[in-house]
């Protein structure tokens, strides 16, 4: 099965986060890993980036910011198109799901750290 390319939006550097664990165990899992977030920084050798990459070509975006914190991104995600949204707990947003849903964009509200252990990612 290829690999898919993950942008974990929300990524921080401090280790007791989510979304560190998860770009963590998606490099650990051979999942190429973009991480942006609100201030750059690094996870591991993982570089934080501010923004995403022009140009890059991504199966999934894995949401670790709350419906507020997403609104200034709305339009970028979309615009990424990617295959799938995963909605993290304390993620889910409905306008977007419905938003990414008529775009063709699977939505997933669930767990990246659970789909990866059970091995549904």
């Amino acid at each position: 099965m290829p690999k898919k390319t993950t942008l974990v939006l929300g990524a921080s550097p401090k280790p007791d986060r989510y979304s560190n664990i998860a770009v963590r165990r998606l490099l650990a899992a051979g999942h190429p890993v973009i991480a942006v977030g609100h201030r750059v920084g690094v996870i591991g050798d993982q570089p934080i980036l501010a923004e995403v990459p022009e140009g890059r070509s991504l199966n999934t975006v894995t949401l670790y910011l709350n419906a507020r914190n997403q609104e200034g991104w709305i339009n970028r995600v979309l615009a990424l198109r990617p295959e799938r949204i995963i909605f993290n707990p304390g993620a889910e947003n409905p306008v977007l799901a419905e938003r990414a849903a008529a775009q063709g964009i699977e939505v997933v509200e669930g767990c990246t750290l659970v789909m990866l252990s059970a091995g549904t990612y």
